[in-house]
């Protein structure tokens, strides 16, 4: 279907045309638009264009004004156009255009959301948990942020590369190899027998445990555990297949944590630092051939400027350790070639915490030195914050240790079955299992999302599984209280009507409606989903008014029962879609 214009970008052309009509000699001015309290919209730009032109701003507002009433369609358009201030237009749209254009949306399958004019591919590295350890609530951001963008993206028409970079090669795999090649039966699972998450992360703590005690007490062990790396990195057929079952494992246990987030993750995708190993030598001769990188001390590095340790000294960027080993730096660079020039990357976006910025910032620097990224191509992180307990500090158990992401989930989950059961007495107990997972994961998912991912956010279950508030709960029983108003109907079907007039609550709830495009190519642009998240709850919380103010299936007329109707339908889709963009499910009923 064509693009369905917003009422802002109908408004701001009607701006454009009438200053150009007006003033000629202004060429392409911008009326610069914006959302007001005063009226529905507010044109700032004469101002600016009165000072370049050296003329009264009001009389260049009231010429403007002028022209636009003498165009034939302005009553359709606008209710009224005041001059304020110093030149300010205070703009009023009518009621049937705020309908009509509401109804060009609800006849589009994708809400009048247009697809970007010239999409490109965006390689997302997210979600990177690490082989053979326990996923932890500092890796709840990665996945969930990277997998809102990946759909928010993907839905704009951009076409997205999936890239999990797990932690999968290093030193720790000798100890682990070792203790497997002794103890053959470890990781051994009964024939055809299905090996839940929980079972597999257990063989792996147990595993670990082990060789972790033998590593310390046994100096033999200990020296055989470090042959096992040198067989591991020179590519030794049976030390892989033994290090291939760790990752075997491991990804039973990924997907278990990633199938409660609600999440797919495919094989495909998870290319972890081993996957770039065969390309390590060939970075580091492109690096030093072309001058990007230079031995110092033995090692091979990049120095940067303005990165400057606490005693004055450059602090660089080691691409090969002094004693031939590779550090990430190798690993990163490598996977940038590697997304660049096989994948045909135009954007690498790293969903990855703020506290490894300087590591990203020098990589990035890095590769535009040698040519890898560049004005055609280049790279993001999307640096996220720490999730912190309530106190305020990171988010750790009473004992003081990490917590397990699995636990946080099954408590979210936990949480929002009391919700549930509140809320309905008469469900059965499968109905209240459904939808609890769909509470609890969504409460953890909007919590998240709806911070900037910048900040820091304090996790707090009480306050996510709240009905009350700026939470998924409330967005989540706005939809449901739409859906359950659409079965009351009856034989009454949604249905606009731009000839009636509209409560203040409707054109409210009208004009919010009309920005899910403009705000989505926002969020798609500077990768900020928590403005959708905000967007979202101001939609419900318009909602609430409306439902508040205005009677649906007790409206006056039937026709302003079905414009009411139309209304409702709209919100509730677009509540879907939104939720839906942020991986957040949406229950028909609460």
């Amino acid at each position: 279907m064509a693009s369905v214009p917003s009422l802002a970008s109908t408004v701001q052309q009607r701006l454009a045309d009438a200053l150009t009509a007006t003033l000629p000699e202004a060429g392409s001015a911008d009326p610069l638009l914006r959302r007001s309290d005063r009226a529905d919209f507010q044109a700032n730009g004469i101002l600016a264009l009165a000072k370049k032109l050296k003329g009264n701003p009001r009389e260049l507002a009231a010429k403007v004004t002028d022209a636009i009433s003498a165009d034939d369609q302005a009553d359709d358009l606008f209710d009224g156009i005041e001059v304020s201030g110093p030149g300010f237009l205070n703009i009023t749209l009518t009621d049937r255009a705020i309908v009509r254009a509401l109804a060009a949306r609800a006849a589009d399958d994708r809400l009048g959301v247009p697809l970007a004019p010239a999409p490109g591919t965006t390689v997302i590295d997210y979600a990177q948990p690490n082989v053979a350890k326990e996923m932890h609530v500092g890796h709840l951001r990665s996945a969930v942020i990277g997998d809102a963008m990946v759909r928010i993206l993907e839905f704009t028409g951009e076409k997205v590369v999936r890239r999990h970079h797990i932690g999968d090669w290093g030193t720790q795999f000798g100890m682990l190899i070792q203790y497997l090649t002794e103890h053959p039966h470890e990781l051994d699972h009964e024939s055809g027998a299905e090996v839940s998450g929980e079972e597999a992360m257990s063989n792996l703590n147990r595993l670990y445990k082990a060789s972790r005690a033998l590593f310390d007490s046994d100096e033999e062990f200990k020296a055989r555990s470090r042959d096992r790396v040198v067989a591991l990195q020179s590519g030794d057929e049976r030390t892989l297949a033994l290090w291939q079952r760790f990752v075997d494992e491991s990804k039973i246990y990924f997907y278990s944590v990633f199938d409660k987030l609600d999440m797919e993750i495919a094989d495909p995708d998870v290319v972890g630092e081993s996957g770039y190993n065969d390309m390590l030598e060939e970075t580091c001769r492109i690096l030093e051939e072309t001058g990007v990188a230079v031995r110092s001390e033995g090692a091979l590095c990049v120095f940067f400027d303005d990165v400057k340790g606490p005693d004055g000294n450059p602090v660089p960027l080691i691409v090969r350790k002094s004693n031939g080993g590779y550090g990430y730096a190798a690993t990163d660079l490598s996977a940038i070639r590697d997304r660049v020039h096989h994948l045909g990357a135009d954007t690498l976006l790293y969903v990855v915490d703020a506290r490894q910025s300087l590591h990203f910032k020098m990589v990035f620097e890095t590769a535009r030195r040698a040519g890898w990224l560049n004005e055609r191509t280049h790279a993001v992180q999307l640096a996220f914050g720490t999730v912190l307990g309530k106190d305020g500090k990171p988010f750790k158990t009473r004992e003081g240790e990490t917590v397990r992401l699995v636990d946080l989930l099954d408590e979210a989950v936990e949480r929002a079955a009391a919700v549930v059961r509140e809320k309905n007495e008469d469900l059965s107990e499968d109905e209240v299992a459904e939808r609890a997972a769909q509470v609890g994961i969504g409460a953890i998912k909007y919590a998240d999302l709806s911070t900037s991912a910048s900040r820091d956010y304090k996790f707090d279950l009480d306050q996510m599984v709240s009905l009350n508030g700026d939470t998924s709960v409330y967005l989540q029983y706005a939809y449901a209280r739409i859906r359950s108003i659409l079965r009351k109907a009856g034989d009454a079907r949604p249905a606009a009507h731009p000839e009636l007039p509209l409560a203040p609550a409707e054109r409210a709830l009208g004009l919010h409606l009309d920005q899910f495009a403009e705000v989505l190519a926002e969020v798609a642009e500077s990768y900020e989903p928590h403005k959708l998240a905000a967007y979202l709850y101001q939609l419900a919380s318009h909602l609430t008014t409306f439902y508040a103010q205005c009677s649906v299936l007790g409206a006056d007329t039937p026709e302003q029962r079905e414009n009411r109707l139309f209304l409702c339908e709209l919100t509730g889709r677009t509540l879907h879609q939104g939720m839906e963009l942020l991986g957040i499910r949406t229950p028909e009923r609460l």
